[in-house]
């Protein structure tokens, strides 16, 4: 049974959310497949499209 509201993380606890955020912001690089799917596709689309 869960309280709403609340929830847990391993992940969180540990601190690897937080070193994965810090490399992510020193490199440039994200750490999400989502960020870098985001990142990925920019620069695709401004090598096509060129920059205004």
């Amino acid at each position: 049974m869960k309280i709403p509201g609340l929830s847990f993380s391993l992940k969180r606890a540990v601190g690897i959310s937080a070193v994965k955020q810090k490399v992510a912001g020193k490199t440039g690089i994200p750490t999400t497949r989502q960020g870098l799917e985001r990142k990925v596709g920019k620069a695709v689309i401004s090598i096509l499209f060129g920059k205004k």
